[in-house]
């Protein structure tokens, strides 16, 4: 979280990574640790992890439950987190609106999005998966 000499943080939103660093620091106090298990992606990664969902799932339809394309992804733009260990995504499940982080799909408990109009609002509803996010239909 706070190495920036790794692409997967560095190229992150800056204001993402700035609010991630702020919860993470908070949550230290309650001896929570955060773990990046992926930030920001490159178009070629993306892409790779696409074809191995395809070839788990069995198909591209079902793979897009899980990973979005390079052109939708919000990986590959910076704008998304994949935060590790069961303690530090229930500490955002409780905490992260008060830092604008939200949960953006049901079956992804991990995967972050920076939303600041939470802060105020509290996190929108959730989608069930990518597949009914808007942003993923180009």
């Amino acid at each position: 979280m706070f190495e920036d000499e790794y692409p997967g943080v560095a190229n992150l939103d800056p204001a993402l990574l700035q609010a991630l660093r702020e919860a993470a620091t908070d949550a230290a106090e309650d001896q929570v640790t955060f773990y990046v298990n992926s930030g920001w992606r490159s178009p070629e990664r993306q892409n790779q992890l696409l074809r191995e969902a395809v070839s788990t799932y069995g198909s591209a339809a079902e793979a897009a439950r899980w990973v979005a394309t390079p052109e939708t992804s919000r990986h590959v733009s910076g704008d998304a987190i994949d935060i590790g260990r069961y303690d530090a995504t229930a500490w955002l499940s409780e905490h992260g609106a008060e830092y604008g982080l939200c949960q953006i799909y049901r079956n992804e408990p991990w995967h972050y999005e920076l939303r600041t109009e939470a802060i105020d609002r509290g996190c929108p509803r959730m989608y069930a998966d990518p597949t009914q996010d808007p942003r993923m239909q180009q």
